[in-house]
């Protein structure tokens, strides 16, 4: 490097010509082209990963913004229930419901629960062995077992206290709970067993010798056990939906009736509730109408970026692969699933393609099909399978598959990777001028070296004249 630093320096001194720059002017004159195009098409491509990756977002903005509507339930067939202290009502994912129905409670389903006597000593030793839990039916003064239910089996270890019981019993996962309690009398193990009435339970212990006391903590009604420990039975819930007797072992019955699922959280016997379906047909048309106008700035940015003089994607696979899909959207069959003559495509719902692409909303199409099926407009309105949300995020969905190179994310990583070996490239040729400049360098050091000795040469010889034509 201090080679280079004292030509560097140097040159010039026998030319008078300004050799570095000469160098520089020279090497930057013979890459030029080439970093040029380098430069060119390194803004090219980031102006079409730009433009791709804006309308892949955009896409991914409405599908997001279109589920979060659904879900919010004002454009799908929610249930609704008068006394909401009854029950919560829902419809199962994918179903929908209608017409109404009437609702009695008369009982929750129950957990038993079960006290220890108490011990003055939390702290004590409760003895150690096995205690065994069997579940079944009981109600405080005999014990039915569930025959197809094994029993549980805990280990109990030497010294184990109270607090290591509950621990022990929880660590079973069998959908047992239970802690310890300070009462006014002690402290008492309290041990709580699923819903439903085959939840019940009894608890066996078998001791080992010479450390006996786990027998305190065991309680089997059949067997002389204390109806008072036992603070709570098990129990199913039972209710009537439209006058017909129903059981269910937990709180959440589940599915009740098509697209209605109901979770139990009160009684009111005597004083039935309602649950109906009441339509969102109002604001069904508010809606198509924000989507059409989300569809147009998802086209109009597409129609810009394909524009065949102007567009940064004018040729970009993905891009076409988009305007395709979108251009056929108004026919497309969006409910393969729906019955025989409820609406089956957007156009149902009033969409209508104009000649550039754009969309607009054909409200007498939608009034009309509103009028003849409300219920099946509502059901297109679902976070299901198929439907508006299902179809607008499958098109997202595809633009956003980074494997498939037709996508936009396709288009996205190609242009990534050849942007990178763009970069890879201009390291290369920066590389090359580079050398060439320093080898220019070395040789014009050669050249003003010979200038100055001839230079030098050249003055010897001027003074040589100089002096014989003043003798003369």
């Amino acid at each position: 490097m201090s080679e280079v630093s004292s030509i560097i320096a140097g040159l010039g001194a026998g030319s008078g010509v300004d050799m570095v720059k000469l160098a520089s002017d020279l090497a930057d004159a013979q890459f030029a082209l080439r970093n040029d195009r380098l430069a060119a098409r390194s803004e090219e491509l980031e102006r079409q990963i730009s433009a791709a990756s804006s309308l892949k977002n955009t896409l991914s903005l409405l599908a997001s913004a279109l589920g979060d509507r659904v879900r919010a339930g004002d454009l799908a067939v929610r249930p609704q229930i008068a006394n909401p202290a009854v029950a919560t009502a829902s419809s199962p994912a994918g179903t929908m419901g209608s017409g109404s129905y009437s609702l009695e409670v008369t009982a929750l389903a129950r957990r038993q629960t079960l006290a220890s006597p108490a011990f003055a000593d939390p702290a004590a030793a409760v003895g150690s062995g096995t205690l065994t839990i069997r579940f079944g039916e009981t109600d405080g003064t005999a014990f039915t077992a569930d025959a197809g239910r094994a029993a549980l089996d805990i280990e109990i270890a030497s010294g184990a206290t109270l607090d290591d019981v509950a621990g022990a019993i929880n660590a079973q996962k069998a959908g047992l709970t239970a802690y310890v309690a300070q009462t006014d009398q002690g402290a008492q193990l309290v041990v709580k067993g699923p819903e439903g009435a085959q939840s019940g339970f009894v608890i066996e212990a078998t001791e080992t010798p010479g450390e006996e006391g786990l027998a305190a903590l065991a309680w089997d009604p059949g067997a002389g056990g204390d109806p008072a420990r036992l603070l709570a039975a098990s129990a199913d819930a039972e209710f009537r939906l439209d006058g017909l007797a129903m059981t269910s072992a937990t709180n959440d019955v589940g599915t009740v009736a098509p697209g209605l699922s109901l979770k139990l959280t009160g009684t009111n016997a005597g004083a039935p509730t309602t649950i109906d379906f009441p339509s969102p047909v109002g604001t069904i048309a508010s809606a198509m109408q924000d989507i059409v106008s989300a569809l147009n700035e998802v086209v109009t940015e597409l129609n810009a970026a394909t524009d065949p003089l102007s567009g940064d994607l004018a040729r970009d696979s993905g891009a076409r692969t988009l305007k395709k899909t979108l251009s056929g959207l108004a026919g497309m069959e969006i409910m393969p699933n729906a019955p025989e003559g409820a609406p089956r495509t957007l156009s149902d719902l009033g969409l209508a393609i104009e000649r550039d692409g754009t969309f607009r909303l054909d409200t007498t199409r939608l009034d009309a099909t509103l009028a003849r099926d409300p219920g099946g407009v509502a059901a297109m309105f679902t976070t299901g399978l198929y439907g508006v949300y299902a179809t607008v995020d499958k098109i997202s969905r595809a633009a956003s598959r980074t494997g498939d190179p037709g996508s936009l994310a396709g288009s996205i990583a190609r242009y990534q990777s050849q942007s990178s070996d763009i970069s890879d490239q201009a390291t290369k040729l920066a590389d090359q001028q580079e050398r060439l400049r320093a080898n220019m360098i070395a040789r014009f050091a050669k050249a003003d070296t010979r200038i100055a000795s001839s230079q030098s040469t050249l003055s010897f010889l001027q003074s040589q004249i100089d002096a014989w034509n003043a003798r003369d």
